[in-house]
């Protein structure tokens, strides 16, 4: 399986640490700064204990960009069209197969991959799936499926990749399971205790797997 570091500190602290193009891709999810976190939240209170989530809810600075653009060769940003981003005409689009109208039913990612325009179809309500092993604990909690599906297009083997928002680590879960190295960053503290719990269980879930798959006499 691929090494996975995942690390509780802020991005551009972790980003500084490695040379030019380091990473071959970074998948990133960075906040919108949509403000549609101020109100109490009862998802996030009962996760965390805090009233509030707009905490993290504050869109990225233009350095963060330079940063990122600067240690990878290759962006997947998520809510690309909340950022001042270069100009690209490649962009990826998760369908949600949302039935309910005043939930959003697709979300927009950025890339500068050249390749055609791709959709991922994938409904909303089969994270319910995840979560029956893996409960929600981030309020924007992408599905570990879509992270795969991203990987098996846009990724080569040997690739490292990227996340400089980590959030509930579906992302390095993905990255674990299709053998690609992978850097994590996730500022929030509690976040990133609940992500790397997340993380954790699910490796160790694959090791068992791994290790009835392949036959007990082998292990001995």
């Amino acid at each position: 399986m691929g090494n996975i570091e995942f690390h509780n500190m802020d991005c551009m602290a972790g980003m500084a640490k490695y040379p030019d193009k380091h990473f071959d891709l970074a998948i990133t999810d960075p906040p919108y700064g949509l403000k549609r976190f101020e109100r109490k939240n009862e998802t996030h209170n009962r996760i965390c204990g805090e009233a509030k989530i707009n905490s993290w809810d504050r869109k990225p600075e233009e350095a963060y960009f330079k940063e990122l653009f600067r240690v990878s060769r290759y962006q997947i940003i998520f809510g690309a069209n909340n950022f001042k981003l270069p100009p690209s005409e490649y962009f990826i689009v998760w369908d949600k197969m949302q039935s309910v109208d005043n939930f959003a039913s697709a979300e927009y990612m950025w890339t500068n991959i050249k390749m055609p325009a791709k959709v991922f179809r994938y409904p909303i309500h089969k994270i319910q799936g995840e979560r029956k092993r893996f409960r929600k604990i981030h309020p924007c909690q992408k599905p570990i499926a879509l992270y795969g599906w991203i990987l098996a297009k846009y990724a080569k083997p040997g690739w490292r990749i990227l996340d400089t928002h980590a959030g509930s680590a579906s992302s390095l879960i993905a990255c674990h399971d299709m053998n690609l190295d992978a850097v994590g960053f996730e500022i929030d503290k509690k976040y990133y205790e609940l992500a790397d719990e997340r993380l954790s269980q699910h490796r160790s879930q694959m090791n068992i797997f791994d290790y009835i798959r392949g036959g007990a006499d082998e292990h001995l």
